[in-house]
């Protein structure tokens, strides 16, 4: 709690921005389809699973990089890859901390005016150190995001579908979707609301869970960069199967160029 007291206060004492940056500025750190270069770290810390007194937690090192359309495609690209450090249960006891399974999507922005649309392919790596971080599967699949933008708000979806087609014989095969309601609430000087949960499907037994988030944070200006910090706590709100989380703590830091 002192912590988290510190923080804020650290947050409230930053430079005031005009109400032009401020807004620039929260869109910048919250916009999956801002055309800018950003590197964030989250954190996804789950103290209590249904059905199991145990914990998880996901460390993710993520970078945006957008492209410029050229002679070979014609639109913007966003290529985001999520590097993830992951603790999971060992099946006996104690826990196992290591690199779990690296993902990338390529997004084409198919539209850039009003309602921002982009669709793209994701693929994931079989990276993890150890069984229990990852699936152990190479998986493909699709992307697709609309955001709407105002003053004010900003609001969308990103919806995403994967399917394993290679990987260790003797793993289960993979398939699930996932849909994460995004909206942010502009605030003066540089704050925001923000919820941002990721509803999860697992397409092959047909477990799900759907958390609602509510949280905040602050956007400001530093030189020409933009940096941005959040909490955002999610409960699930229905789920179906055990070893799903209930809470999720969620916070992250990001800087974009």
């Amino acid at each position: 709690m002192r912590c988290m007291t510190l923080i804020i206060a650290l947050l409230g004492a930053l430079p005031v921005l005009s109400q032009a940056e401020e807004t620039d500025a929260v869109e910048k750190a919250t916009n999956p389809l801002h055309l800018s270069t950003a590197i964030a770290l989250q954190d996804y810390y789950t103290p209590a699973l249904y059905g199991s007194e145990q914990h998880t937690n996901d460390t993710l090192l993520r970078a945006t990089v957008p492209v410029a359309a050229n002679d070979w495609v014609p639109v913007p690209q966003i290529l985001r890859i999520t590097t993830p450090l992951a603790t999971r249960p060992q099946p006996a006891s104690g826990y196992s901390t290591g690199l779990g399974d690296i993902n990338l999507f390529d997004i084409f922005l198919l539209k850039q005016e009003g309602v921002k649309i982009g669709v793209g392919p994701l693929i994931t790596a079989p990276s993890a150190l150890e069984d229990e971080l990852g699936s152990g599967k190479w998986q493909a699949g699709l992307s697709a995001v609309a955001i709407k933008s105002s003053p004010r708000w900003m609001a969308g979806t990103l919806v995403q579908w994967q399917k394993s087609f290679a990987g260790d014989g003797e793993r289960d095969d993979v398939e699930t979707g996932t849909l994460q309601p995004i909206v942010v609430y502009k605030l003066p000087k540089g704050w925001y609301l923000r919820t941002s949960g990721i509803w999860t499907w697992n397409m092959k037994n047909d477990d799900y869970y759907l958390p609602l988030g509510f949280g905040g944070g602050r956007a400001w200006a530093m030189g020409n960069k933009v940096m941005s910090a959040f909490i955002e706590p999610q409960w699930t709100v229905a789920h179906k199967g055990d070893y799903l989380p209930e809470l999720t703590l969620f916070a992250g830091i990001s800087i974009t160029m």
